[in-house]
């Protein structure tokens, strides 16, 4: 029989007056706790009241908590409180409620406690103990949290006996630190899921973990600063079925006895240093596995025959490793696959040797920056749910195939940095594939003329082109002004002539536009300044895709600006206008201050004429401005001192004259940025400027502080060696070797 809670108290317990805080309110109804049930009343339940109210006190935000616990004496009417038929508390789900500060050790003395979820909120302070040593929790979650300090230690006693009934703890996305507590997993003998991810735990893996937790069937130890080697004894977890260590330090090889954890079905090493091979002999007892994560390691060898026998096999990531051979013939028999990333390693030989056919499910490939060479195998595309391929930087040669319009999933095809021949084959044949979003093929098609067509058919849902590092002869083709949803175009590194034409304007989703490194002539066109997404400083938003689709500006593979740089969208990226490496000539048209979304504009290396218009000044989101080795002359306009976010200038070789500016990032910028124009000064030239041409170039406020001096110079110092370098390298990466 359930216990009496007194229910004819409840409607006399709102107080009046204004709401209480969590603190007085707990602080408040603590005292009426002991004369609210009768004698037949179970003390059990009283507990769980006194224990709630005691977690309650310690919030120092409770999002409305104690709003809902005021309004009555029964417990389990509060929010987040279910109880049993009995009137115990058996569960406390108090997730993302926005609660914080600490939690009260109180909790763990609730006696028929199962359940408690404290997530996604922001509590502070160390993970009481004595929530572990509870007799009757089963599962606690304290995920996404700020807790912080070492994870409890339980006495040996309690550890010797084993009774703790815990069966799941997630204590990820939080601050603790300190090494695993080899007692406290001692003690936990009925667990079967530890999630401790996403934290700062240091030491190494103990390596006692399945020795009294026989039931342990998943363990995420990933995102910390875990060290050592992976412990032979998890091969005695009999019932491990996912093992994630991935993001930590460990080293060494993985152990001949993790095999013998045959029920494995996740294993997910990446960013490790691990080494050594996979084992031929052994991988095979792997049977139920289904994802086989190894990335970013130093693993040689090759992939072994057999992997064949893995059927259940969904995900094989081994990329960026030092492996190498051909691939298995027996890698066609993992019929069930859906995910191959072998990037960045040695892989050499004809993917001919795998018949791609009888890889129905096949979703992503990615097999760039190896050395595969002959064609692209025809039985790849028979590949039906193919939404990714990338083969770019291997030795693949010859024609695409009309095959490849058969790819009807296809969304991400780089082939960037191969012998592929005929561009204007490829154009055609690529057409077919109705739902290419990103195509990236340059470096190919050596010395071939650009295809001159007006109008190219297909590619509406195209947003990424480029066609860069290709030696194309001919113009900027007209084609290109039929992608109407064409975000991104990189035509750089090519033998271009011909004017920049201004019907790129029309194109209203672009804005980054690189056709740097060619042969362009003429002025440069004002329709420019009228570029919709160049000018606003917004992105492009996901609603605006075609077809309405949100994902369709997210890249499959992700996207290489630098080795540790990658874009996962295509709208994430900085909007840019390089036309830099040209023969223009004319001035810097002043209606390109209207473009207030830029984030890097290169003019360089042109023979561009006048001064640098004022209205550059209005280009607030810069980043990079390059203008170096123009015919440039005037001075450096004031009004550049109001980009605020300036971390890469050049002006070099040039004709420019009069004071460097001393206001906003100039003080931070080195003597090379100025270098070859005779006619300036400053403090980081060697021609410093008079007395009277400093007066006249400095603002009042520089003149009253001095020059370069104090916080601003520290923090321009900081955020530009942070930001700039690093941005203006990235973007030559992204132009040239985009994959």
């Amino acid at each position: 029989m359930r216990p009496l809670h007194c229910h004819s108290s409840r409607n006399n317990s709102r107080a009046a007056g204004g709401p209480w805080s969590a603190r007085s309110l707990a602080l408040a109804l603590l005292p009426l706790l002991s004369l609210l049930s009768p004698t037949g009343c179970a003390s059990s339940t009283e507990q769980d009241g006194v224990s709630l109210l005691k977690f309650l006190q310690g919030l120092s935000q409770d999002s409305g908590l104690a709003t809902s616990w005021r309004n009555g004496t029964d417990w389990c009417t509060w929010k987040g409180i279910t109880c049993d038929a009995d009137g115990a508390v058996t569960e406390v789900s108090l997730a993302s409620l926005g609660l914080e500060g600490r939690i009260s050790p109180a909790l763990g003395e609730m006696p028929s406690l199962l359940r408690l979820n404290l997530s996604l909120n922001s509590l502070s302070g160390g993970l009481p103990a004595e929530l572990l040593l509870s007799r009757s929790l089963l599962a606690l979650d304290v995920s996404f949290n700020n807790l912080n300090g070492d994870l409890p230690e339980l006495p040996s006693t309690f550890a010797g006996q084993g009774r703790q009934p815990i069966k799941l703890l997630n204590v990820s996305s939080n601050q603790l630190t300190g090494q695993i507590p080899p007692l406290t997993l001692a003690g936990m003998t009925k667990l079967v899921t530890l999630n401790v991810s996403n934290n700062s735990l240091t030491g190494e893996i103990p390596s006692t973990i399945c020795a009294r937790t026989p039931f342990l069937s998943a363990l995420d130890l990933s995102f910390n600063q875990l060290n050592g080697s992976v412990p032979v004894n998890l091969g005695r977890c009999s019932a491990l079925r996912v093992l994630k260590a991935g993001h930590n330090e460990l080293h060494g090889t993985l152990p001949d006895e993790l095999y013998d954890a045959t029920s494995l079905e996740h294993i997910s090493f990446p960013n490790n240093r691990l080494q050594g091979a996979l084992s031929a002999e052994r991988l095979a007892e792997l049977r139920s596995l289904v994802v086989l994560d190894l990335a970013e390691n130093g693993l040689t060898g090759g992939i072994p025959d057999s992997i064949g026998r893995l059927e259940r096999l969904e995900e094989l990531r081994l990329e960026h490793n030092s492996m190498s051979g051909e691939l298995p013939p027996a890698l066609s028999r993992c019929s069930s696959l859906r995910t191959v990333i072998l990037r960045s390693n040695g892989f050499h030989g004809d993917l001919n040797s795998v018949d791609f056919s009888t890889l129905p499910r096949l979703k992503v490939l990615d097999f760039m920056d190896n050395n595969f060479t002959g064609t692209v195998p025809e039985s790849l595309y028979s590949c039906s749910d193919l939404t990714a391929l990338r083969l770019s930087s291997n030795g693949f040669h010859g024609q695409l195939s009309p095959g490849i319009g058969r790819l009807k999933s296809l969304r991400f095809l780089s082939l960037t940095n191969n012998s592929f021949t005929n561009v204007t084959n490829a154009l055609q044949v690529l057409k077919s594939a109705p739902s290419l979003t990103t195509l990236l093929i340059g470096a190919n098609f050596r010395g071939e003329a650009m295809p001159e067509d007006e109008t190219i058919e297909g590619y509406r849902s195209l947003q990424v082109l480029s066609l860069a590092d290709c030696s194309l002869s001919g113009e900027i083709p007209r084609w290109v002004s039929g992608l109407e949803n064409l975000r991104e175009l990189f035509l750089s590194s090519n033998r271009l002539t011909g004017p920049i034409p201004a019907w790129l304007s029309g194109l209203s989703l672009l804005f980054v536009l690189d056709v740097s490194n060619n042969s362009l002539a003429g002025e440069i066109p004002t329709a420019l300044a009228d570029l919709p997404m160049l000018r606003s400083e917004t992105t492009v938003d996901d609603d605006d895709d075609d077809g309405g689709s949100s994902s369709q500006s997210a890249f499959p593979l992700p996207v290489y600006m630098a080795a540790s740089l990658q874009y996962h969208r295509a709208n994430y990226c900085p909007k840019l206008l390089n036309l830099g490496d040209n023969r223009l000539t004319g001035a810097v048209p002043p209606e390109i201050g209207r473009l207030k979304g830029l984030t890097q504009l290169n003019l360089s290396f042109n023979s561009l004429r006048g001064e640098v218009p004022q209205a550059v000044g209005n280009l607030t989101n810069l980043e990079v401005l390059d203008l170096s080795s123009n015919r440039l002359t005037g001075k450096i306009p004031r009004a550049l001192e109001s980009l605020h976010f300036l971390s890469y200038f050049n002006v070099s070789n040039n004709d420019l004259d009069g004071p460097v500016p001393a206001g906003g990032q100039f003080c931070t910028f080195p003597s090379s940025s100025f270098a070859g124009n005779p006619g300036m000064c400053g403090p980081m030239l060697v021609r410093r400027c008079s007395a009277a041409s400093v007066e006249a170039g400095l603002p009042a406020p520089v003149r009253d502080a001095g020059l370069c001096g104090g916080d601003v110079v520290v923090f321009a110092v900081t955020f530009g060696v942070f930001v700039g370098v690093g941005v203006l390298y990235d973007q030559m990466v992204l132009s040239r070797y985009f994959g």
